[in-house]
This record gives structure tokens, C-alpha cells and sequence, in this order.
């Protein structure tokens, strides 16, 4: 899916945390200043509806019935 849009997945993932409305600023943790970067380029990635709800489909809420949503659900 990410090479269909032409994004690297880290950059993806990233975008999709951000468009979340629960997700004010994933924590990165980049080793070098090319792993900033790629961190930046998530900022400039819009996910259009048809994207966002392909990655709710790959990465589902765990628990019974999607229980609590995806990403939050992963973050407790």
C-alpha cells in the first residue's frame, strides 16, 4: 500500500498517527539527522479517507468488537 502511494511506511505510519484525533505528537526517536528527516516528511503526508480507513483495516482495535479504537487502544 505504501509504494501504491509512493511513502516510505515509517513516514506512513507516522501520518496516520497524526491524523488520529486522540494523537497530539507521536513520540520519534531518530538516531540520525536522515531518520529526522524521514520524521519531518510524515508532516507533509496527507492520507486521503480512502487510505486512512485501509490502515484501520490492516490494524484493527484489539479486544472483543474493536473494543476501543485503533491507535489508542495500542497505546495504553
Amino acid at each position: 500500500m505504501c509504494a501504491d502511494i509512493g511513502e516510505d511506511p515509517a513516514h506512513v505510519g507516522l501520518a496516520w498517527l497524526l491524523a488520529q484525533d486522540g494523537v497530539t505528537g507521536p513520540i520519534v526517536g531518530p538516531r540520525t539527522v536522515e531518520q529526522l528527516d524521514g520524521s519531518l516528511r510524515a508532516l507533509r503526508i496527507t492520507l486521503d479517507d480512502g487510505t486512512l480507513a485501509k490502515l484501520d483495516e490492516l490494524f484493527p482495535s484489539p479486544g472483543p468488537n474493536g473494543a476501543r479504537p485503533a491507535p489508542e487502544a495500542y497505546a495504553w
